[in-house]
């Protein structure tokens, strides 16, 4: 698309959005500008393109289209099946997967579709097989008794959140939590790493129905062949949430037995973050667990958002082009050499350094909460958010750490050399800033003390820094 047909494209949709609600039209052209000026280090952020962005702006949002391809609930889905096949196909041929479901609206319903059809495979199906009944209304009403109290009284085993774990992975505040009877693995206290031993030890003396492994906040890789042996060594089903890191496997980066795909039963991700998508999850399985998965809805999903599919469809075939492999490798080559201008500096990194897309500081260094820090840096242009590193001392509130990507702004074209610049800034902004007090002295986990005219300089210098990678150059909202 020429750049005079994008600016054309957006700038008449603002039109037509300030025809009825102008305040909706502004706020939309304010995130823009914000998005244009902060170096945005948030490792779960990205930003589609033009094409995927238009994409999401059209008549498929008026469909209803419960069901699958060909299996609607509703008339009429011809378009939509054309749609939500293309951005399977896209997925299957890009991950190398058997079968792919692009219905789930997030990652956390990618994860329910998962669990669930786990469930309903490794539980639901025995009992309706042993009562001799095709469907669980055919169950009388102690054998349906009797199997709702079977589905509620599984395990599963993850990586804890203070580890880099994610909170759909069976945590007590999420629905998955409220699902499963959950433990946790944690990493090795002097590395930061997973100790492969030990996941093995907790998954025999445990011995859960799944075995989930990715991660939201682990700076490294995982190694799949071998969580593939530990959990068929204990009869669990191997799952795996790649959503952080789908566009490092699409790209081909990590290849082998850092590949989810070919070792796991059945793997979820969001497609936005590194994959450069819009927000929605997806779905990858074997055959062997394809019909259950493709019950997603109704099952757990409300209908399917055929316009935000036919956007994964776009994401996906821009993600299969040679260049995208380049981009992943970028991302990649990018972290660490952010790393190790942060390490230069004296800030200290959980496991040392990162192999992977995104980097987690322990502020603590600092002597700062992840609090303190994250609003420090946003003070400063800089965006990022707080994370929890191992053994945090600060809780999952106010944390000890900040987390780090490199997906977007690796997405506007930086480079090496404006990460160590950007390295500098963040070492700046954090060793510039001390912690504040409570209005009764005592100190203080949220507040802090940062000079406003260091905060002007650093976010003057990431605008310039950023001056020459500009955002969505080919648009024009004025």
């Amino acid at each position: 698309m020429s750049l005079n047909a994008e600016s054309t494209a957006f700038r008449s949709a603002l039109e037509v959005i300030r025809a009825v609600e102008p305040r909706v039209a502004d706020a939309i052209g304010a995130e823009l500008a914000d998005q244009r000026e902060s170096l945005k280090l948030i490792a779960s952020e990205n930003y589609a393109s033009p094409a995927t962005l238009l994409t999401m702006g059209n008549w498929f949002s008026d469909k209803y289209a419960e069901g699958t391809v060909g299996r609607r609930f509703y008339a009429g889905c011809q378009n939509v099946d054309t749609v939500e096949a293309l951005a399977a196909e896209h997925a299957r041929e890009l991950f190398g997967a058997a079968h792919a479901y692009v219905q789930p609206h997030s990652g956390i319903d990618a994860n329910l579709v998962a669990f669930w059809a786990i469930l309903a495979d490794r539980v639901e199906s025995p009992a309706l097989k042993k009562a001799q009944v095709r469907q669980v209304n055919d169950l009388t009403e102690a054998d349906w008794f009797a199997l709702r109290r079977e589905l509620g009284n599984q395990r599963m085993l993850g990586m804890s959140l203070d580890a880099g774990g994610h909170l759909t992975h069976g945590f007590r505040p999420n629905i998955s939590g409220k699902m499963f009877d959950q433990r946790s693995y944690g990493t090795d206290p002097a590395t930061g790493l997973i100790d492969y031993d030990r996941v093995a030890e907790a998954a025999r003396e445990f011995k859960p129905l799944i075995l989930v492994a990715g991660y939201s906040a682990y700076p490294r890789k995982v190694n799949f062949r071998i969580m593939r042996e530990i959990a068929d060594s204990v009869g669990a089903t191997f799952m795996v949430d790649m959503a952080h890191f789908a566009g490092l496997v699409a790209g081909k980066v990590f290849t082998g037995d850092f590949d989810p795909v070919p070792h796991a039963h059945i793997v979820t991700t969001t497609t936005h973050k590194s994959l450069r998508g819009p927000r929605g999850g997806m779905v990858l399985c074997g055959p062997e667990l394809a019909d259950q998965v493709d019950r997603g809805c109704p099952m757990v999903l409300g209908g399917p958002l055929p316009h935000v599919m036919a956007a994964k469809a776009v994401a996906l075939a821009e993600a299969r082009r040679p260049d995208f492999a380049d981009y992943a490798q970028r991302i990649v080559d990018n972290a660490q050499a952010l790393a190790e201008g942060l390490l230069r500096r004296g800030t200290t990194l959980v496991t040392g350094g990162t192999d992977n897309h995104l980097v987690l500081l322990d502020v603590s260094g600092y002597g700062l909460t992840g609090r303190q820090a994250e609003q420090a840096l946003l003070d400063s242009g800089i965006v990022t958010n707080r994370n929890a590193v191992p053994q945090d001392r600060n809780g999952a509130w106010y944390t000890s750490g900040i987390r780090i990507g490199t997906p977007a702004l690796t997405s506007r074209g930086l480079g090496t050399a404006e990460m160590d610049v950007t390295a500098e800034l963040i070492h700046t902004v954090l060793s510039q800033t001390t912690p504040g007090a409570n209005a009764d002295g005592t100190p203080s986990k949220a507040k802090y003390v940062l000079d406003p005219a260091v905060a002007d300089k650093i976010s003057k210098q990431a605008t310039d820094l950023l001056a020459g990678f500009p955002l969505y150059p080919t648009i024009t909202l004025s």
